[in-house]
């Protein structure tokens, strides 16, 4: 629940004010990208397509049938269309993908143009005889400036192609520029976009927690607010960071240690200016690959960027003088590899604004309490429980003296973790059962003159994975699976509501024969979109799946 200066909103009374909007408007249909098909083995989502204006689109094509068989970068460039000048009402990214069958492991792809990330995922992975297709899209109306000039790009999907891993990529992308309709005004979009890092190569990589994805950068004097998009993808050894114990006992268990725990941490010169959690997103491969066959986990393919609000520093970062943002990952443990943008909005009736930080409680970082309730028994076997759990509250504030008066921006911020891990491990036996939980609730008042604005943000990433491994009297083992991932974001603003729930479940069972061999049994998955806000959006997709075909649609996703 929210609660800053006598506001109280739940997720229910979010829900109810979008419905009593909705009543009053006109509200237009989605529909999922590629429409799924019954009795397909083909990888599909529930998620939505980005929402269109009715304007006709100027389409610019980024990169063709790009092919990915090596771990080199391959470059693109992009120039606005001259019969399509901004600004534009919106702007959509799309991207297709395809792997041949075979084998090859999921792969992370991310595309940059001018050094700037507009997209990050990872990919499917094939099967011996079918290989899958993909179509992901992302709304990069905000990133309009990018657009305004020509820029080269940058395509990073690495993907090692042998005699044992034979599965080539393909991709192509698209940017669609949508210009105003008459009369029309220009949506708020940032006027600059700073890309960390602003080079070739990519993310930086992090290996712990004193590691730096860093920028340096001189900004125009007259910024009145800025944010930065952060990007945060475990690899590695952390890409199962929510697997992971403590170093005492991650030994014993078998398992990644520096706890199940991890959060990014955002500065400005070396003052802690923001935190951004990090999402437990789980690859096409991750534990059994079976389990993401055909409907993949929440964002897996397309990942959301967590937004930093750092307009309380606007002041401050409009001096002339250079500073640096920085992004660190808490207990790091090689490694998660990390982008971010810094977005600015500028005063456009002033080239000099003035202001200072007036409240940071952030604190040096998060302090993280552990408890361990492991029983070591007499025959070897071990039981028990291990949780970690983090809560931080804290308030950032400041000002900025602008052509339209003096404007206070006050950021409160809740971020909780938790995460309770049970085990049993004997000769026979292993099991993990996880419960994990990030919550951040976020109210951001703005105050000009008397008026006092009001914009309020909650996150909700829960996760539950349970593995249990049984070794059979015939040498063979079982692996069962069983999990819950969601993504739930919901937002009131001034003029603005919006809820957004994603939810995915699956679960199968791995069956290892002695001689190595292995097969699968009882898989079945579902996911569950449903994305509602004042601007007419009013969509809902249910998909279901068993042993690795598409079973079910819901009405909503093929809903004209």
């Amino acid at each position: 629940m929210f609660k800053h200066l006598g506001f109280a909103f739940t997720r229910v009374s979010i829900g109810i004010i979008a419905l009593l909007i909705f009543s009053a408007g006109n509200l237009f249909g989605q529909t999922a990208p590629i429409p799924p098909v019954i009795g397909s083995p083909n990888t599909v989502t529930a998620d939505p397509a980005v929402p269109r204006p009715r304007t006709t689109p100027c389409v610019v094509t980024l990169f063709s049938n790009f092919e990915f068989d090596n771990f080199n970068a391959q470059n693109f460039s992009y120039a606005p269309p001259a019969n399509c000048p901004g600004p534009w009402a919106k702007i959509v990214f799309e991207a297709n993908f395809n792997v041949t069958p075979g084998t090859q492991f999921d792969r992370t792809a991310a595309i940059y143009l001018g050094h700037a990330n507009i997209y990050f995922g990872t990919t499917a992975e094939p099967a011996e005889n079918f290989g899958p297709s993909w179509h992901i899209e992302r709304d990069l109306t905000d990133y309009s400036a990018l657009f305004a000039a020509a820029q080269t790009g940058e395509v990073d999907l690495g993907n090692l192609v042998n005699s044992e891993f034979n599965s080539i990529i393909f991709g192509s992308a698209t940017v669609s520029l949508y210009p105003l309709a008459e009369r029309q005004h220009a949506p708020d979009t940032a006027d600059a976009v700073f890309p960390m890092p602003d080079a070739a190569g990519g993310a930086a990589t992090l290996n712990t927690s004193a590691d730096q994805l860093t920028g340096t950068f001189t900004l125009p004097t007259n910024v009145e607010r800025a944010y930065l998009d952060v990007l945060t993808q475990s690899q590695a050894n952390d890409e199962f960071w929510d697997t992971c114990v403590p170093n005492d006992v991650s030994a014993e268990l078998e398992s990644c240690g520096n706890t199940a725990f991890r959060e990014a941490e955002i500065s400005v010169d070396g003052t802690p200016a923001g935190v951004a959690p990090v999402y437990p997103w789980i690859y096409t491969g991750g534990v059994d690959p079976f389990l993401w066959a055909p409907l993949p986990g929440v964002q897996t393919l397309n990942f959301v960027p967590y937004r930093v609000d750092l307009t309380p520093f606007a002041g401050l970062l409009s001096n002339g003088q250079p500073h640096t943002v920085a992004v660190s990952v808490f207990n790091a443990d090689s490694h998660f590899s990390a982008t971010a943008s810094l977005l600015v909005y500028l005063d456009h009736g002033s080239t000099q604004v003035t202001g200072a930080l007036t409240q940071n409680t952030i604190g040096a970082g998060p302090n993280p309490n552990v408890v361990e309730n492991l029983t070591t028994n007499s025959d070897g076997s071990i039981d028990g429980s291990v949780s970690v759990t983090s809560l931080r509250a804290f308030e950032v504030a400041g000002f900025v003296n602008t052509s339209h008066g003096k404007v206070f921006t006050q950021v409160f911020q809740d971020v909780n973790f938790s995460s309770t891990q049970q085990f049993v491990s004997t000769d026979v036996q292993f099991t993990q059962d996880i419960n994990q939980s990030t919550r951040v609730n976020s109210t951001t008042l703005t105050r000009v003159g008397p008026q006092i604005f009001a914009s309020v943000e909650q996150f909700k990433y829960p996760l539950v994975f349970d593995i249990n491994i049984t070794v059979n009297a015939d040498g063979s083992e079982d692996q069962q699976s069983t999990v819950h991932q969601e993504f739930d974001r919901d937002v009131i603003s001034p003029g603005f509501i919006s809820a957004i729930s994603n939810h995915v479940d699956s679960t199968d069972t791995l069956v290892f024969e002695p001689d190595g061999s292995f097969s699968n049994q009882g898989q079945a998955s579902d996911q569950h979109f449903t994305e509602f806000d004042s601007s007419g959006v009013h969509y809902e997709c249910s998909l279901a799946a068993a042993n690795s075909v598409l079973t079910s649609i819901g009405h909503g996703c093929l809903a004209k």
